[in-house]
């Protein structure tokens, strides 16, 4: 059976390596390998899949249904392992095997195409806070990048794009002097799912939902929760109360998991002026166009 990169995947490794690195060209052979070394059939690929995998549905020599995900370097497929070892299975997908070949993960198998996102607002956010809150321990020994030193290289792009765009400099000086003062203070170290949000949680069979999909990040629980706070972006723009429905979302997720507002205002200030200007840098102007307007509103 052919292994073709879903669409959406090769566009978006567009974007982050324009240039390409070879990983796309060895990927159907590096996934024939990968079904073979298990010893599993191969169900389909997943489509659309994510923006920075290959997600394979298979089944495993005893019929178990599973997922085999092939990631890039870049993507920090080692990473992700390291964390998954460290929740076993609390609040997030269980890792099957520990030891694969690099950059694959055999993980058991979730239901892909219910997310916590099929549900009504409240809800969502609700099942995805209580998903969020269980994936904050302790990071244990492995050298996971920390939240300064993820943001300080996000900061230097943001300086760039601020140079070369007046109309974003406003608030991408405002983002940057957030995140200075955040960082001024001692770090709380917790083990973060990095990337968090509603659709990044799947329906499962040992619990109701599960994470899927981390970037770990070792920092405070106010920069993972600022991510959610943002989710159905386009929800909030096109309402004529998506200041205030964004203001009262920030207060009720903070009182939620007992995480500061005001430093949840500001992680969620600088995450979305972030992903604004990464998204005009790598041309998506409706998309940035969004994000820039839903931070004004912080």
């Amino acid at each position: 059976m052919a292994f073709e990169p879903p669409p959406r995947l090769v566009r978006a490794l567009g974007e982050t390596a324009p240039d390409g690195d070879g990983w796309l060209e060895k990927l159907p052979e590096a996934a024939r390998q990968a079904v073979a070394l298990g010893e599993s059939t191969m169900e389909r690929v997943q489509v659309p899949g994510g923006r920075s995998s290959l997600v394979v549905l298979v089944r495993r020599p005893d019929g178990t249904p599973a997922v085999l995900k092939l990631a890039p370097p870049r993507a920090r497929p080692e990473s992700e392992r390291a964390a998954l070892v460290q929740w076993d299975g609390l609040g997030a997908v269980q890792l099957l095997e520990p030891r694969t070949a690099e950059g694959v993960l055999l993980l058991e198998r979730l239901h892909p195409d219910v997310s916590v996102r099929s549900l009504p607002e409240a809800k969502a956010l609700l099942e995805a806070a209580g998903a969020l809150r269980r994936l904050w321990v302790e990071p244990g020994d492995h050298a996971f990048e920390t939240v300064a030193e993820r943001t300080g290289r996000q900061a230097g792009a943001m300086r760039a794009s601020a140079a070369a765009d007046a109309e974003v400099a406003p608030l991408v000086d405002a983002a940057l002097a957030a995140r200075a003062d955040l960082l001024s203070a001692p770090p709380e170290r917790r083990l973060l799912h990095g990337t968090f949000r509603q659709s990044k949680v799947l329906a499962g069979e040992r619990m109701p939902w599960l994470a899927v999909g981390p970037d770990p990040v070792v920092g405070e629980c106010a920069f993972d929760l600022a991510r959610l706070v943002r989710d159905r972006v386009e929800d909030l723009i096109a309402s004529p109360s998506g200041a205030a429905t964004t203001r009262r979302r920030v207060k009720r997720l903070a009182e939620s998991l007992d995480v500061d507002q005001e430093r949840l205002r500001g992680w969620t200030l600088f995450r979305a002026v972030e992903s604004g200007v990464r998204a005009l840098r790598v041309g998506r102007p409706k998309d940035a166009e969004l994000l820039l307007e839903f931070a004004g509103w912080l």
